[in-house]
């Protein structure tokens, strides 16, 4: 006869065993179940747009600053102390406008006696040509020998030659006096006067009365490094890009706004600079309205060339590897989803300007790519951007309109408990009143 004790292995055997059983019933359950939903569950629903090469502009986008398109450092020409300003400061002068006015009596008093000396060597010469013709008629006839007629013939040369120095004396003291009045050189832009009424002044001194800038048009000097323009020129060379003819230049100011006019490539410099290895590129700009002032940082888009054979693709269906290599996911034949390496060389229009790794009538998926994986099923439609933000709208609105009417009944109770100890305090006062 078999006690308890002997008894509780075999218990504990076909316990276990039921358990096992237990288990890999509910495994295999559970895996039928997952296979049932996999075939039930319908293909991921992704928008699509269909890979077409073009020829896109190879912008290329380059820092840089503003710098006036004439500069002119106002000098004074004559000596002396300035009687008037005559302008305002920081006001737009045209070219030959007077500036400044200097004390002119030296000058005028110069003008004076060199006019003098002028009409004296007139005088002069007027006598020696009037001996000079009574010399001509005597040496004829012997009364004057031929060595005086010669000497008063030298006479003459040497009066004509005073009076022509007299003549560019008087002219050059002249030209002094009109310096008295200090004009502007250029059309543009003053800035602050460095001399008041009084102050004395000397010709060609070091520091300018005022400086005139043009800004109307205006300078943009940008830089590209050495590397870039190098695989450009080669890109050009292989024929990955074509020599662009377009030399418009966009301009992108330092609060990020587009500048409204586009300018033109003036010039590239022929030499890299050692210090920094660039190249200093220079565009012009139309400023009518003074929105852009010398020494102002802006970003240069400057087109170099144009990618044949190039594919736009929107920034959300390109992603990177933890290798900085950039990928797409595309739909192929079969309605799976495969990952696709590309080669990017640039943003237009917001949108990454692909010219490898993919091919014409590609199936790149735009939207619905964080919820698929590659070789999926899905099934593709042509994306639309403005479907999906109506989409956002409608769900922003339902969003509000759901929350009036939960705010409405969290007001409810509160008015509720609001009235609750007033009905109660009614009823002690009725209370109270039986009572008494």
């Amino acid at each position: 006869m078999r006690t308890a004790k002997n008894w509780a292995p075999v218990l504990s055997a076909c316990t276990l065993a039921v358990t096992l059983a237990l288990v890999g019933c509910s495994k295999d359950s559970e895996q039928a179940a997952q296979g049932a939903a996999a075939q039930q569950m319908p293909p991921a629903q992704v928008g699509v747009i269909v890979a077409q090469p073009q020829s896109v502009e190879n912008v290329v986008e380059m820092t840089g600053r503003t710098s006036a398109y004439q500069i002119s450092e106002v000098r004074p020409q004559a000596s002396g102390v300035i009687l008037k300003r005559l302008f305002t400061e920081g006001s737009y002068v045209r070219s030959g406008q007077a500036l400044y006015e200097i004390d002119d009596r030296t000058n005028r008093a110069s003008v004076d006696n060199y006019k003098a000396a002028e009409r004296r060597a007139q005088a002069n010469l007027n006598a020696l040509r009037t001996t000079e013709g009574r010399y001509r008629q005597l040496v004829g006839s012997n009364a004057v020998s031929k060595q005086e007629y010669d000497d008063i013939v030298a006479q003459v040369r040497l009066a004509e030659a005073d009076l022509e120095a007299a003549r560019a004396t008087l002219k050059n003291a002249q030209i002094n006096l009109g310096y008295s009045t200090v004009r502007a050189p250029i059309s543009g832009q003053t800035g602050r006067s460095s001399v008041t009424a009084g102050a004395l002044v000397t010709a060609g001194q070091a520091d300018p009365l005022v400086k005139i800038q043009q800004l109307d048009p205006i300078y943009v000097d940008i830089s590209q490094s050495s590397a870039e323009l190098l695989r450009l020129r080669q890109g050009m060379k292989n024929g990955a890009l074509d020599q662009s003819n377009n030399t418009k230049v966009k301009l992108k100011l330092e609060d990020g706004s587009m500048y409204p006019i586009e300018g033109n490539l003036a010039f590239s410099d022929a030499s890299v600079d050692p210090e920094t290895g660039s190249v200093t590129l220079r565009a012009v700009f139309a400023n009518p309205n003074q929105l852009l002032l010398p020494g102002m940082f802006a970003t240069a888009q400057v087109v170099q060339g144009i990618v044949p054979n190039a594919y736009l693709v929107p920034q959300v269906a390109v992603s990177r590897t933890p290798t900085g290599s950039a990928q797409v996911m595309v739909v192929n034949a079969e309605n799976k989803v495969e990952t696709r390496t590309v080669e990017t060389v640039g943003m237009k229009d917001q949108q990454w300007v692909v010219t490898k790794g993919l091919t014409v009538g590609d199936k790149i998926i735009v939207e619905g790519v964080a919820k698929v994986k590659e070789g999926q099923d899905v099934k593709p439609s042509p994306y639309n951007p403005n479907a999906q933000k109506s989409d956002a709208q409608q769900g922003a609105g339902a969003a509000q309109g759901q929350a009036k009417p939960e705010a409405k009944s969290d007001a409810q109770p509160t008015a509720e408990a609001e009235k609750a100890p007033s009905k109660q305090a009614t009823e002690t006062e009725q209370t109270t009143t039986s009572n008494t």
